[in-house]
């Protein structure tokens, strides 16, 4: 609950695909001093003026790795009408390729988008739309993954546990996200970012899965049978926990090694992307060892145990085949 709270504080910092924006790409030829180009275009576009308001909500400046091409991006308030937004756009342009040129004449541009608030808005009930059917989609497999539980356990409460850890790993990955994108504005909310969503519900349910299914074997191995040395649920549930963590935290460990190693030296374009997994694994290892496996132990605790007893006949009994 803390999570959703400070989720809702803050001023999402949104990338330019979930607003509106433009973007301009620009070749060059000579060597060109970025920081002071996004020093200059700061400055420029604080100069964008609309009703003694600033329109330009930031800027950002980066090169396209392995080619001698530059990519601005600029965020415009959306509530101006639409055509006085227009003319400013077209208006900042101009000053930015001038700006450019005055470094290197050579300079030229070589694609322009301008996208609408529409397109935005689009974008997010889209994003919306598909977590929540990739949520149902998982619960429905796991529901039929699960329908050969033991008797005393019903499948219905691994698929709700499933949907609470599910929602603990985006909602915790996602603040964590976003106080780090209050600090570092580089780090947006963008297409890459639902992406990471996505992904991060499958490394999450993969490992839960694992966890809930080796609790299913040993409560068939262990719960309820005198002829062998029986369990409680208590027991069982952190035998097959210890039994799955080692390889819980191995293969976290090797993703996350491969995570940070591209986060380091990886393009910056899938930075936003890398960032979210990192702490979608750290979050989604967490929660399949702590959360759900506890939250199956308290939801089934008072659960009655059924016993196999062993029968013992006598000569006079009639065993009918």
């Amino acid at each position: 609950m803390l999570s959703v709270f400070l989720i809702l504080i803050p001023k999402l910092n949104f990338w330019i695909d979930m607003t509106g924006w433009i973007k301009a790409e620009y070749s060059y030829i000579l060597d060109l001093n970025m920081d002071k180009l996004r020093k200059n275009i700061t400055e420029k576009s604080k100069k964008v003026i609309f009703d003694n308001k600033e329109v330009i909500n930031s800027t950002n400046l980066y090169k396209i790795s392995w080619e001698d091409k530059i990519v601005i991006t600029a965020w415009f308030d959306n509530k101006i009408e639409w055509k006085s937004l227009n003319s400013l756009k077209i208006n900042f342009r101009e000053q930015v390729l001038k700006l450019l040129q005055a470094e290197d004449k050579n300079i030229e541009e070589v694609s322009y988008t301008n996208i609408w608030k529409s397109f935005g808005d689009y974008i997010k009930n889209t994003a919306i739309v598909t977590l929540i059917i990739a949520i149902i989609a998982i619960t429905i497999y796991v529901t039929y993954s699960f329908s050969s539980i033991v008797l005393w356990i019903s499948v219905i409460s691994f698929s709700i546990i499933t949907i609470i850890t599910l929602f603990h790993d985006v909602i915790i990955s996602s603040w964590l996200y976003i106080m780090v994108s209050m600090f570092f504005p580089e780090f947006k909310i963008n297409t890459f970012f639902v992406t990471a969503l996505l992904t991060i519900l499958w490394y999450s349910i993969n490992d839960t899965i694992v966890i809930f299914d080796r609790i299913r074997s040993n409560l068939k191995e262990f719960w309820g049978k005198i002829w062998k040395k029986w369990k409680t649920l208590k027991e069982i549930i952190d035998l097959s926990v210890n039994e799955t963590l080692k390889r819980s935290i191995y293969t976290s460990l090797t993703l996350l090694f491969v995570l940070l190693t591209i986060f380091i030296f990886g393009p910056e374009t899938i930075k936003w992307f890398i960032l979210v997994m990192i702490f979608g694994t750290i979050v989604g290892t967490y929660s399949s060892i702590f959360v759900a496996s506890p939250i199956l132990y308290l939801v089934n605790r008072h659960k009655k145990l059924s016993v196999y007893k062993k029968i013992k006949l006598k000569a006079e009994d009639k065993i009918v085949v």
